[in-house]
């Protein structure tokens, strides 16, 4: 077993392992995936301010996201397909998740269900809700998640239409893997998780097979969600949604201080900084490049929290002490899954929670709540020199 220190480690693992149609679905962006890119690097412009001769003794990451106790400012994100990265991937994330103390997310399109997820836990996980244009499934989704006492809905605003993503096209992503020339020789080189997959609970979408009437294969399911995202959503709609959960709600993809204004104004409990992994809007700024602007605006309203390109716990920091309250990770517990499974998403957070507090304490601050921008170093452009007139 090799020495894993980063994130980077387990995501090579996680290349050689699992096939390539997931690999590319979680590695890779929109069009000519500049957003995807800019997430990264984006972090990469802001340094950090070391400080010395500070009491480091009794250091503590831990702190709250929407009022739920977490042992650092992280949550799991809503992964599509996670149980295709490894089997019963969404069970197995969310185990790792509740014994670390940290919120996981189910996606509405994960292959284990929201009951699959609640019976496999002890503790109440946050769901992601897609809206689609079955008005009646939507209803008894978010029934089905109260029913597995679900502590928080997160809405996912900036998916109306699906965004251009060429590696899946080419792929022809889905869930289980059609059987081409070129599907089963990759399938020939990943036979681990071929054999982990057969005997996994699930291997379709747990959250619409069975619930929805007329699906009961990959084509039929194909063909429906193709065609279900509902590109008329708006606040009133969102205003909607909100009011049949009656609980905390989080409205994720807000990318646009007019926009988070808005988030604020419906009531919102948090709203998440995101563009979705850049997998959405090519050429739409990174999210932490939006982060200060928006923190600006209504930081004094609403609770924020940052998502898209967090590789590191010195990224966790950067987020937070540009103001955000919580922070989601997507890729980097994906490579941890895929790599190794539920000891691999374990793993990651281990590695995320050891680089956070290692760099807390060498920027001389010994708890999260500490942490602001006198902790950074930032360009006199960073952010600012984009805004919109």
């Amino acid at each position: 077993m090799p020495v894993i220190t980063n994130i980077d480690d387990l995501k090579r693992i996680y290349e050689r392992r699992v096939p390539r149609m997931f690999y590319d679905y979680a590695e890779s962006g929109s069009w000519t995936e500049q957003t995807f890119r800019d997430n990264t690097n984006d972090f990469e412009k802001i340094r950090l301010r070391q400080r010395v001769a500070v009491d480091m003794a009794g250091r503590s990451t831990a702190t709250q996201m929407i009022g739920q106790d977490v042992t650092m400012p992280v949550a799991l994100a809503p992964v599509g397909l996670t149980g295709m990265q490894h089997a019963d991937g969404e069970i197995k994330a969310a185990r790792a998740a509740e014994a670390f103390g940290v919120p996981f997310t189910l996606s509405t399109m994960s292959i284990n269900s929201i009951e699959d997820v609640a019976e496999a836990t002890t503790k109440p996980f946050w769901f992601q809700l897609y809206t689609m244009k079955d008005e009646d499934y939507v209803r008894r989704l978010i029934q089905r998640a109260k029913d597995a006492r679900c502590s928080a809905l997160v809405i996912t605003l900036d998916l109306q239409i699906l965004g251009q993503r060429h590696k899946d096209l080419k792929n022809g992503l889905s869930a289980p893997p059609k059987l081409t020339p070129k599907t089963i020789a990759n399938l020939m080189t990943k036979w681990s998780w071929g054999i982990e997959i057969l005997g996994a609970k699930r291997r379709n979408f747990g959250n619409i097979v069975g619930h929805v009437d007329g699906i009961s294969d990959a084509s039929s399911l194909g063909a429906w969600t193709a065609e279900q995202f509902d590109p008329s959503l708006d606040w009133g709609k969102i205003e909607k949604l909100m009011e049949m959960w009656g609980g905390k709600v989080i409205l994720k993809g807000i990318l646009d201080v007019e926009d988070a204004k808005m988030a604020a104004k419906v009531g919102a409990d948090a709203i998440v900084v995101s563009n979705h992994g850049g997998r959405q809007l090519d050429g739409a700024l990174s999210s932490i490049q939006m982060l200060p602007a928006i923190m600006d605006a209504v930081g004094d309203q609403v609770e924020v929290h940052l998502d898209s390109g967090i590789r590191s716990g010195q990224d966790i920091l950067k987020a937070i002490a540009l103001g955000a309250k919580g922070t989601m990770i997507g890729r980097a517990f994906v490579y941890g899954l895929g790599a190794m499974g539920q000891a691999g998403v374990t793993k990651a957070l281990e590695v995320l929670h050891k680089e956070l507090d290692t760099t807390m304490a060498l920027c001389g601050e010994k708890t999260v709540h500490g942490l602001g921008r006198h902790n950074l170093l930032i360009p006199e452009d960073f952010g600012g020199r984009w805004m919109a007139d």
